[in-house]
């Protein structure tokens, strides 16, 4: 009898696209634990401020995260390329989160709060630009959307460079009293886009005998 092939007994290795998904997925987790904890009062008096800042700051971890795939590709040969996609998406729906609970937890829906809260708070100005940057990252993230903007899609993805900045223009201001945590990504945040000012090496080709 022939022997078995090697690797049969083993279960298939998962697709590129559930691999994104699963990722998308567990790192939702933290949003499905904030707002059940909210809801069960166990974040204390104003837990839809808890929440708002958990996601806010999910939001620009996972942005900054993204950002940083291409850098530890091209100095480290760490290639997270596969998953550049769902953490952008990750980023992009922690933001909606962050914003949706402002809009009616947080003020009910209310435009005169709202409004009074724009005039007077300039980080909120700064937090919807990126915002809607994300949005149109996000609505343009599919395959048929790179196909049918061509040569545009790239530009218009750049701008998430934008974003990252001003998230940490919103971030950075957010708070009345001092706060170290904001700056520290800030500056990580520094570092990763001045990678993109570094001149790219080029391979040497061998010279002919």
């Amino acid at each position: 009898m022939a022997p078995p092939v090697a690797g049969r007994a083993r279960r298939k290795n998962l697709s590129p696209l559930a691999r994104q998904v699963l990722l998308y997925g567990l790192f939702l987790l933290p949003a499905v634990f904030d707002l059940v904890e909210g809801w069960l009062g166990w974040l204390g008096p104003r837990p839809y401020r808890e929440c708002l800042h958990d996601f806010g700051r999910y939001a620009f971890r996972f942005l900054l995260v993204s950002l940083m795939v291409t850098p530890l590709r091209r100095f480290t040969r760490i290639n997270l390329i596969l998953y550049r996609r769902p953490l952008g998406l990750l980023a992009f729906t922690y933001a909606a989160l962050h914003v949706t609970l402002y809009l009616t937890w947080a003020r009910g829906l209310n435009p005169a709060l709202i409004w009074t809260d724009f005039t007077t708070r300039p980080f909120l100005s700064f937090g919807l630009l990126a915002f809607v940057i994300l949005c149109v990252l996000a609505a343009t993230s599919t395959r048929k959307s790179i196909m049918r903007l061509g040569k545009r899609w790239a530009p218009l993805h750049r701008t998430v460079y934008v974003a990252m900045v001003l998230a940490c223009v919103h971030y950075s201001i957010a708070f009345k009293v001092w706060h170290v945590e904001p700056f520290i990504y800030a500056a990580i945040a520094a570092a990763v886009l001045a990678t993109r000012l570094l001149p790219k090496t080029q391979k040497s080709r061998p010279t002919p005998v």
